[in-house]
C-alpha cells in the first residue's frame, strides 16, 4: 500500500487514467474526488462488503427451508 500526504486540491495519479483529488479536509472527514473512465468500476469498499454479505445470505437457504424441502421431496418419492 502506498501512503502519501496530500492537502486539499492536491491529487494522486493511478496509472494513466485515474486521478484521485483531495477536495476537502474537515476534522476526521476527508472528501476525495475520483476521475476515472466509465470502464473502471469505482465503489466504496464497505458497500461492496455489505453487498457480498447480502448476496451470500440470499444464496444460502436457512436450515428450516432445506429441511422442509427435503421432507417435501421425500413425500413425493414415496407417492411416486
Amino acid at each position: 500500500m502506498l501512503v502519501v500526504s496530500r492537502r486539499a486540491g492536491e491529487s494522486v495519479a493511478i496509472g494513466d487514467e485515474v486521478v484521485v483529488t483531495v477536495l476537502e479536509v474537515r476534522g476526521d472527514v476527508v472528501r476525495v474526488g475520483i476521475d476515472a473512465p466509465r470502464s473502471i468500476a469505482v465503489h466504496r469498499a464497505e458497500l461492496l462488503a455489505q453487498l457480498e454479505s447480502s448476496n451470500q445470505e440470499a444464496a444460502s437457504p436457512s436450515d428450516e427451508t432445506v429441511e422442509s424441502l427435503t421432507r417435501a421431496l421425500g413425500d413425493r418419492d414415496q407417492r411416486g
